[in-house]
């Protein structure tokens, strides 16, 4: 699977780069995200998820590995047609010492510096995630000690007892001392990463960032400060060097194949296995892409599913009730709308009694249910409370 971005030349461009560099981290949220939603079903997951960090390395190291062995370029590069390529200065004959003519050669990756770059792009991330975890521990209990800061005495017993658990020899001797020193020694050490943590980590970005946008400005050909370190830039692979790493791959499968040993049924079993797991390289960009995608579908269909579901049913408003009858005895209903039922006059100032949902004069109702402490018109129980004045007279 090949994705060019555009551009011209052999230098990457910067978004080709960007996406290059960000993809492990994106495949590594994808690949959580499923195994947590499979844990949801499978409780064996949730060993994977304790050891999220190694899990993550040792499929990383899998990848990392094949891709530089096979098409000097990491997991992600590969993925976008890059090649890593060595960075040698050739120094140009018959120059004065004030000039300099010197010419960059890009050649292969020689075997240290395909080692190196597995340890750039495995084991330090791996330990900057650790740290970072450390980090966050650190932090929470900082903050957890600053909410009960105030309770002096709990702090206090609860110090005591934490010292009396991890000091005092009498219950198990010798043993305690040493596992309360060595808890002593691991504690200080944790404090100290969490006070070093955001120094290096904000060293480390604001490196990165630079190398960036001095890439972008086209003032550098290195992206990352470690590929300046290894001496290694990144091209973009031409059509022939496709060629040559899929001739090399034959190669170095076929060289593999036939120094197998052992009895032949021995032969048999390893040449298969060898295909099995040739197989699986060879499909394996191609298939963590196509998972990631499909998860993420399958995330988008069951969500959409659950909030169709999860949606409040849309009833039809009920019918309003029937309006309040006019008693026998009650005032009878003028013919005219806009006048008051008590003084067969122009409503002034109207309000409604809520009781009935007559209108009136405010200040003939009020006077009315003051007195006789019920509705005029359909006797209905009312107080003064139920009158409500209306800015607009129907």
């Amino acid at each position: 699977m090949l994705f060019q971005v555009g551009g011209q030349g052999t230098r990457p461009t910067f978004f080709e780069m960007a996406a290059a560099q960000q993809l492990p981290a994106s495949l590594r949220a994808a690949l959580s995200y499923s195994l947590g939603v499979f844990a949801m079903r499978r409780p064996f997951l949730h060993k994977v998820l304790d050891y999220e960090d190694e899990f993550f390395a040792l499929l990383m190291l899998v990848l990392e590995t094949h891709s530089l062995r096979t098409a000097d370029a990491s997991f992600a590069e590969s993925l976008y047609g890059l090649r890593r390529r060595a960075v040698e200065i050739i120094p140009e004959k018959h120059t004065s010492l004030k000039e300099s003519n010197d010419r960059m050669h890009l050649s292969g990756l020689r075997k240290k510096q395909k080692i190196l770059s597995v340890a750039f792009m495995v084991i330090l991330p791996y330990i900057r995630s650790k740290l970072h975890s450390i980090y966050n521990r650190e932090r929470e209990a900082r903050l957890q000690a600053s909410l009960w800061a105030h309770d002096d005495t709990r702090l206090g017993d609860t110090d005591y007892l934490l010292d009396r658990r991890e000091i005092s020899p009498v219950s198990d001797g010798d043993m305690v001392v040493e596992e309360s020193s060595l808890m002593q020694a691991k504690r200080k050490i944790m404090a100290v990463i969490g006070a070093c943590y955001p120094s290096i980590h904000a060293t480390n970005e604001g490196l990165s960032f630079a190398y960036q946008l001095l890439y972008l400005l086209d003032a550098t050909r290195f992206y990352s400060p470690s590929l300046h370190a290894l001496g290694v830039q990144v091209s973009r692979a031409t059509g022939q060097e496709l060629m040559d790493a899929a001739s090399r791959i034959s190669r170095i499968r076929s060289r593999e194949i036939e120094r197998l040993r052992g009895p032949p049924w021995l032969k048999a079993f390893q040449r298969i296995l060898l295909s099995c797991i040739y197989t699986s390289l060879d499909y394996a960009q191609t298939g963590l892409i196509a998972a990631v995608f499909f998860f993420k579908m399958m995330e988008w269909w069951y969500q959409s599913a659950e909030e169709r579901m999860s949606a409040p049913t849309v009833y039809p408003p009920p019918l309003p009730p029937p309006p309040p009858k006019v008693a026998e005895e009650g005032i009878p209903l003028p013919s005219d709308k806009s006048l008051c039922p008590l003084c067969s006059q122009k409503r002034v100032s109207p309000s409604v009694l809520a009781a009935s949902g007559f209108v009136f004069c405010y200040t003939c109702i009020c006077k009315y249910i003051t007195q006789y402490k019920r509705c005029p018109i359909t006797l209905i129980p009312a107080t003064v409370e139920q009158v409500r004045r209306l800015f607009h007279d129907f």
